[in-house]
């Protein structure tokens, strides 16, 4: 067979797997039996079983229990071992850094929080989430090498703990890749416990390989440490462990790493754009053009020695919602620090053709409006954001709904979601100001369909944290690019 149809049986393979792993995960803790996945997949039940079988192999399902059948015996139904894989989350805002790791269910089981000065520069930035990351990481889930929980994405035949760097867009994540020539092609699951994480790669990341760190105990979370040069103290840490506290551990030293943590399928950073979300390469950050050119992905994969994805604030929120259940085509508008848009489209999350898309802060409603950071004049982002700076929310909702109203006239959508922390802090001001202009215009229009409506994203402030860690898992379950 030529190389094009090897791919494709490839992909084919790893489709079928991630509708099975997708249908455990969301049976829940119920369950569900072969007979339905295969029913509900359209696979074989032969298939199914193969499929289930390495699931259950690598740590991924579990017996949940018998279920009555209507003839014949009981049937066996599983479900998703959450506990088996973990993903980070690091919301990167221009003031705060804000991380979380999630189970395979994207239930948050830690979370960190500290300030963090954007323009700091791109050591002091990569290595003050590399420090969280370390922390929260070991506290919840133990130092690479250690006695953490033996998941499925741990290590090789040999005992060797192996990563890769996070692929681009089109490319196998975490779980997604195809096997050894000594294994069995036939249920298409990459076995992670059996090799790589991410995509089949080896070991060696930008730069060279990651050396592993030695052993060590388990550890609780310790307190976020600020990442700038000069400020505050505030520090939060927040960690639900399943199971019950963890024993107190030392501190990872710098330049430790992650690579070999048990369970760790790698890291999704957010942060505000423009950025090539391909590449992992920012482009000049709105406020910080310094960032221009620079490998944030590679940097924090050399340092980390995990597979990194690096994406827009608004593009992981984005994402994570859909996960969460919404559907249709929607706007996620998120005012914070800046202010800009994830675009759902057919419930894919719309990126463009350079990974630019959702830059919506900058269109220009004023020409010779108020300077804007981007450098032009009467943006969206320098209206609404002086308005919230004057204290005057009911204008910051207008302006904000005159730029959702242009969104709902340019693409059709079904929704508009708010989030952010300036939404949070007052969302009934933002939900009914940006309601009441998305309601004039459908009045202007005519018609029987009613204005766009307009609600509060769920998940807080720590939406785009959670967006950024399915950045990592939603891949593996089939529901879009990460």
């Amino acid at each position: 067979m030529g190389a094009g149809g090897g791919a494709n049986l490839l992909a084919l393979r790893t489709h079928n797997a991630a509708l099975v792993l997708d249908l455990l995960r969301t049976a829940g803790t119920e369950g569900i039996s072969r007979l339905e996945l295969a029913e509900r997949t359209g696979l074989t039940p032969q298939a199914v079983s193969k499929i289930t079988a390495r699931l259950r192999e690598d740590g991924l399902a579990a017996e949940a229990g018998r279920r009555a059948s209507t003839g014949g015996k009981p049937r066996t139904v599983l479900r998703l071992v959450p506990e088996a894989g973990h993903a980070l989350g690091v919301h990167l805002d221009r003031d705060e850094l804000r991380a979380v790791l999630v189970d395979l269910e994207g239930t948050v089981v830690g979370e960190r929080r500290t300030p963090l000065d954007l323009g700091a520069g791109a050591e002091a930035v990569v290595e003050g989430v590399a420090r969280e990351a370390e922390a929260l990481v070991t506290g919840i889930l133990g130092p690479p090498g250690g006695s953490g929980a033996d998941g499925a994405f741990a290590r090789s035949p040999g005992g060797a703990v192996t990563a890769g760097v996070a692929r681009p867009p089109g490319e196998p994540l975490p779980g997604a890749s195809g096997r050894s020539s000594g294994d069995s092609a036939a249920d298409g699951l990459a076995s992670p416990s059996r090799g790589p994480l991410a995509g089949g790669a080896s070991a060696a990341l930008p730069g060279g390989p990651v050396p592993g760190a030695p052993a060590g105990s388990s550890g609780e979370v310790l307190s976020g440490t600020p990442i700038q040069g000069s400020g505050g103290s505030m520090s939060e840490t927040r960690a639900q462990p399943s199971g019950g506290s963890l024993p107190g551990a030392p501190a990872r030293s710098p330049g430790g790493g992650l690579l070999g943590v048990p369970t760790l399928l790698g890291l999704g950073v957010a942060l505000p754009g423009p950025l090539d979300h391909g590449q992992g390469v920012l482009h000049r950050v709105t406020g910080f053009p310094e960032w221009d050119g620079f490998p944030l992905r590679d940097a924090l994969a050399r340092r980390l020695g995990i597979p990194v994805v690096v994406d827009k604030d608004t593009n992981a929120a984005a994402l994570g919602l859909t996960v969460a259940g919404v559907g249709g085509s929607f706007a996620y508008l998120h005012l914070g620090t800046g202010l800009g848009a994830g675009l759902v489209i057919g419930g894919g999350v719309h990126r463009g053709a350079r990974t630019g898309a959702g830059e919506f802060g900058h269109q220009v409603v004023q020409l010779d409006g108020p300077p804007c950071t981007c450098g032009a004049r009467g943006c969206i982002e320098a209206l609404c954001l002086g308005a919230v700076a004057r204290g005057d929310l009911a204008e910051a909702a207008r302006v904000l709904g005159a730029g959702a109203a242009n969104l709902a006239g340019l693409l059709d959508i079904d929704l508009v979601l708010l989030g952010g922390r300036t939404v949070t802090a007052a969302p009934g001001a933002f939900v009914h100001g940006v309601g009441a202009v998305l309601d004039a215009r459908a009045r202007r229009e005519g018609g029987h369909a009613g204005a766009v409506p307009v609600r509060v994203a769920p998940g807080g402030e720590r939406a785009v944290a959670e967006g950024a860690a399915q950045l990592l898992l939603a891949p593996l379950f089939g529901r879009g690019e990460g």
